[in-house]
């Protein structure tokens, strides 16, 4: 059966939750996708359909972490993404708060017609649970669930 098992890569990755504190830890995420070239991100293994991921804390063995309960994953200095689709993209300023009621905020890179290129475009986009806000430090994927509202800061 082990000959069946996909390459994976790791990341170093912080999992906040709806209980606890967030925790450091790695992530694995495929070695390759067909989609495009290199590693799936974090953003498609987090929307991809299955209900839990593997997560390693830096302090103990691996847990299979429900999607549902995860309110965002963050990976620290990255992922930096495509950088002719970033040039392309209008990059929105967003605030989110959350259902624990953390705030995040970041830039989220807007890939959508012209005329429907509002933060609330991006954020009725698609139906995928998580989306993408990423900082000069950090990305976060965040869980549409676990959002109160969100701000625009343009």
């Amino acid at each position: 059966m082990s000959g069946f098992l996909l390459p994976r890569a790791s990341l170093p990755a912080r999992v906040t939750l709806t209980t606890g504190k967030p925790r450091a830890g790695t992530i694995f995420v495929g070695a390759r996708v067909p989609q495009h070239d290199g590693p799936e991100t974090p953003l498609e293994m987090l929307n991809r359909p299955e209900s839990f991921f593997p997560f390693r804390p830096n302090d103990g063995e691996i847990l299979l972490v429900a999607k549902g309960q995860t309110v965002a994953l963050t990976i620290e200095h990255g992922p930096i993404g495509d950088p002719d689709r970033l040039s392309a993209a209008k990059q929105l300023q967003l605030e989110v708060v959350l259902a624990n009621g953390s705030t995040m905020a970041g830039r989220a890179a807007v890939e959508l017609p012209e005329q429907h290129s509002r933060a609330l475009d991006y954020l009725n986009a698609t139906t995928a649970p998580f989306f993408e806000l990423s900082t000069d430090e950090s990305t976060h994927f965040v869980n549409r669930a676990h959002v109160l509202f969100a701000r625009p800061r343009d």
